[in-house]
């Protein structure tokens, strides 16, 4: 598992065209979502990617870098499996959960919550909550949009930063060739992601 320096649970920060909000991970209850999430901002994938659908009392949703909300794909390949817990649900406003086309379907697309929406329980993994900026989400979701959902005005997240990454990164074992005993570290960013690509 993963756990900021001080020990709690690891946060995200997402500045937008309308102001900046941070989001808590709920890494325990969703690790391969909160992986993906964070391995993905931290290689800029959502950097200058535009919020491409918003309901007013509803949701806000972004994460597609093609603006269109059939893009994206996760650090797994394109989809990875649902991670829902029956104890998270969509509650209220400002839940982070995972947006999808159907079970398992899951890529790089994200939503918040704009009110409760227990419609979505059962269906969206839940993998985090805004803990700083709800102003900024209700800002966001109460813009002007189309017959598409789109905002009129371009809104967009501008870049992401994640506090303590290195502490966020996955433990590995490796096997130490001289002593043949396996030693259990943490991998650099670089060596991290070096891996993911292969």
């Amino acid at each position: 598992m993963w756990a900021s320096a001080e020990g709690g649970a690891p946060e995200v920060t997402l500045e937008t065209s309308m102001g900046s909000f941070t989001v808590e991970l709920y890494y325990k209850h969703a690790p391969r979502t909160c992986r993906n999430f964070i391995e993905l901002s931290r290689r800029g994938y959502y950097d200058n990617v535009k919020f491409h659908r918003i309901i007013k009392d509803f949701i806000v949703q972004g994460g597609d870098p093609t603006g269109t909300g059939r893009g994206g794909e996760s650090i797994y390949g394109a989809k990875f499996e649902d991670e829902i817990k029956r104890e998270l649900k969509h509650t209220g406003a400002g839940i982070l959960s995972m947006a999808n086309a159907g079970p398992n379907t899951n890529g790089s697309q994200f939503f918040i919550t704009l009110a409760p929406c227990p419609s979505l329980d059962g269906k969206h993994t839940i993998f985090g909550r805004v803990s700083r900026g709800m102003e900024i989400i209700k800002r966001l979701g109460s813009v002007q949009t189309d017959n598409n959902d789109s905002s009129r005005t371009p809104l967009q997240v501008n870049s992401v930063r994640c506090s303590d990454c290195f502490q966020l990164l996955p433990t590995a074992a490796i096997h130490h060739e001289s002593k043949g005993t396996t030693v259990v570290m943490k991998l650099s960013i670089l060596e991290s992601l070096q891996r993911i690509l292969r």
